[in-house]
């Protein structure tokens, strides 16, 4: 069993050559951006198949900036999911658009492509899929649909970092492809995220928007004109983004062994007897960032968090329905619009996943669901 009192959902950890490097940028003198930044942004680059990254101090505002270098703004419309964090559709208003929600997939919990398609109209600019958990959707067939509809893709990938689809890394193609480093994903820089982008162009758009929208030449030349933020990385988030991105494969490989875990000791008759629903079995594009539950309708999910805890086990939950939250409900949404989405928020949970879990600990989790839901 393991040895930690309490088993935490997630628990971000930082090595010692981590910590010595951030303690060098400390001493540096240089600790904002700069050349840890440069370096990172350059080992984001290669793992991504050569495409350009900047780096910005989260992964929210690199979907906003995507957006913007994409053009959407008032009277666009961009389609996202329902089970999201909030962020995904709060950056559609920051741009000025309005965001159009379409149901879920019961199964991988990620967009319903047919709801998707059947949701787009003339004012549809952008879609922006969600990678629940670290799985992809369809990139295939998501892509065809946007060719078709002549539609930009920002994929939040937060949680995908080290997913793959076809063989391909997530990022490695597509569109503007954005990622999280924040303090409880796989990789992580204790706040941060990266946008990958496709042209010199949008890279210099990019630049603009991470900083006030400044442009400097020569020695004393400065000019603005766009209206950007204050977005950029840090020389320190950057050090502990370095020494946590060193370990991605074994990161990925550890995590899908510990899912595969999840599985064998959940056992095949789980969902039959206890009522709740496993996420998908994939061991070949998903990175497990989360591992997470759908709950029986007879257990309400505030109860469940309680017994477990008190078990010693900690448990999340991602997300509740963006719709149903009082900014949305302000703008018209309402309960039944989007009826996958609402049950799977009411009742999704997730399980202890983090780097230096063992199986131990997995078995730890599973005993301790197993005792809370048992019929």
């Amino acid at each position: 069993m393991s040895q930690l009192p309490f088993l935490p959902f997630s628990k971000p950890v930082i090595d010692e050559a981590t910590i010595a490097a951030v303690g060098d940028v400390l001493r540096s003198g240089w600790i904002t951006s700069g050349p840890k930044v440069q370096a990172f942004e350059a080992q984001l680059s290669e793992f991504f198949a050569g495409r350009p990254v900047r780096t910005f101090n989260s992964g929210t505002c690199t979907m906003e900036i995507a957006l913007r270098i994409a053009g959407v703004g008032p009277g666009d419309e961009v389609i996202t999911t329902p089970i999201s964090w909030v962020a995904t559709a709060n950056v559609i208003l920051e741009v000025g658009a309005t965001p159009v929600f379409a149901d879920i997939d019961p199964v991988t919990r990620n967009i319903d492509l047919d709801q998707l398609e059947a949701a787009i109209t003339p004012r549809t600019k952008a879609i922006i899929p969600v990678y629940l958990a670290g799985l992809p959707v369809d990139m295939t067939r998501l892509y065809a649909i946007a060719r078709k509809h002549g539609l930009r893709i920002v994929e939040d990938a937060a949680q995908a970092l080290g997913s793959s689809w076809n063989g391909q890394r997530i990022g490695a193609t597509g569109d503007f492809v954005s990622f999280s480093f924040q303090a409880n994903k796989n990789v992580t820089c204790s706040e941060g995220g990266c946008l990958v982008l496709n042209t010199p162009e949008e890279v210099r758009l990019a630049e603009k928007y991470r900083l006030q929208g400044v442009t400097r030449t020569g020695f004393d030349g400065l000019d603005v004109d766009v209206l950007g933020g204050k977005f950029n990385m840090t020389d320190v988030a950057a050090a502990i983004g370095l020494g946590q991105f060193a370990h991605i494969e074994a990161i990925t490989a550890h995590r899908r062994e510990l899912a595969r875990h999840y599985f064998a000791c959940f056992g095949e008759d789980f969902q039959a007897h206890y009522g709740a629903q496993l996420p998908p079995a994939d061991f070949e594009n998903s990175n497990w960032h989360l591992f997470q539950l759908v709950l029986p309708e007879r257990k309400p999910r505030a109860a469940f968090m309680e017994q477990m805890q008190a078990l010693g086990v900690g448990i999340g939950y991602h997300y509740p329905p963006i719709h149903l939250l009082s900014l949305y409900r302000e703008r018209g949404f309402k309960d039944g619009m989007f009826p996958v989405a609402e049950r799977v928020g009411r009742l999704i949970v997730s399980l202890p996943m983090f780097t230096t879990m063992t199986k131990a600990d997995v078995e730890r989790s599973v005993a301790a669901v197993k005792s809370v839901l048992k019929p």
